[in-house]
């Protein structure tokens, strides 16, 4: 308790700026103060290369995720399982003060095709049918400036990710053919990652409402049987009433990081409610494994010679009102294994409420 308290009168300083204002501006009203460390945020995400006008490689994506109020220290968060807090409370950023704390989940899915599926034949010089079915739990922590991320993913490959039939009936709904070569996909593996991720940000404005701008860096990697790759990348973003946030990611891990992490984001709506920006962002990876190319790891499946080098160029916009978050985003990646024919890009739909 005389921890908490103690961490709690130190985010409360560090937030006094603000809240002198917010204070002398709003008085009159009987305003009550929402400090970031007091909501969470459930984010819905949804990706797909008819955005793009294509249908192949990784042509649909979907992803849920929540991020818990504010735990004092990980000990608290009562949800998670004991061994895991073990391995946890060894991480060195953990249980940092003058920090916020948060828990996430997350669930999705990832399809893989080639480009021709309307084949029933092994198509050779393609990637794998292929699909992953995850779930995934974050430990986050961070200030107005940093947030470091730790998630363990863990999920299926193969015909247990449900994929095919994921796709095929999105297919009758829409009433496009079904895709004819499932039965060459990966074979069934159960897939663990380790996820590291560090972000920062390096400048921005420092207005509270209005125009403004920043930048926000990030470095990571993961490691694990279904991929394993070192990261980074940075987002440029400009516009009206900047979400104090870490930036809009497209589906990847330890991307999720949509929640306020100060007073002045509109979505706490102690300033202006309303938000609206432009955010352009580079990224890139070393792929050292990824069994969406390289195969199963423990049985003999189709595979295609991957590129070590991958690299997206995203281009979004994001409108803010109250408690949404509402983001577009394009994605064009480079690509990702020998015989591919040409660029990747597909659309990233993202929508946050925070509560």
């Amino acid at each position: 308790m005389v921890v908490g308290c103690r961490l709690g009168q130190t985010r409360v300083m560090r937030q006094l700026p603000w809240i002198v204002i917010l204070l002398v501006s709003r008085v009159s009203f009987g305003a009550v103060l929402r400090l970031p460390a007091d909501s969470s945020t459930f984010t819905f995400m949804f990706e797909n290369d008819l955005f793009g006008n294509m249908d192949e490689q990784y042509t649909n994506g979907i992803q849920i995720g929540w991020l818990s109020r504010d735990i004092a220290r990980y000990e608290q968060a009562r949800q998670v399982p004991p061994l895991i807090l073990r391995f946890v409370s060894h991480l060195p950023f953990i249980n940092l003060p003058h920090r916020q704390h948060n828990v996430g989940l997350t669930f999705g899915q990832q399809i893989y095709t080639p480009q021709n599926t309307a084949t029933r034949e092994l198509v050779v010089n393609d990637r794998p049918y292929a699909g992953w079915l995850y779930g995934g739990l974050s430990f986050i922590s961070k200030d107005e400036e940093r947030l470091d991320t730790i998630e363990l993913q863990a999920g299926v490959v193969g015909p247990w990710s449900l994929a095919e039939d994921a796709q095929n009936f999105v297919h009758d709904v829409r009433n496009l053919p079904d895709a004819k070569g499932w039965a060459h996909q990966v074979k069934n593996e159960p897939g663990l990652a380790l996820i590291y991720e560090h972000k920062r940000r390096p400048f921005g404005s420092t207005n509270s409402s209005g125009m403004g701008y920043d930048l926000i860096t990030h470095v990571g990697g993961a490691v694990g049987n279904v991929f394993t790759y070192l990261n980074g990348g940075a987002e440029f973003r400009f516009g009206w009433n900047l979400p104090a946030d870490f930036g809009t990611s497209v589906i990847r891990p330890g991307g999720d990081t949509n929640a306020p992490s100060a007073v002045n984001d509109p979505r706490l709506n102690n300033f202006e409610p309303f938000g609206a920006h432009f955010f352009a962002a580079v990224s890139g990876r070393v792929v050292l494994r990824d069994i969406f190319l390289d195969g199963n790891s423990f049985a003999s499946s189709h595979s295609v010679d991957k590129r070590p080098l991958v690299g997206d160029l995203i281009l979004g916009v994001s409108l803010t009102f109250h408690r949404l978050k509402l983001s577009y985003a394009q994605d064009f990646r480079t690509r990702e294994f020998t015989l591919q024919r040409r660029r990747h890009n597909f659309g990233s739909v993202s929508l946050s409420w925070t509560f």
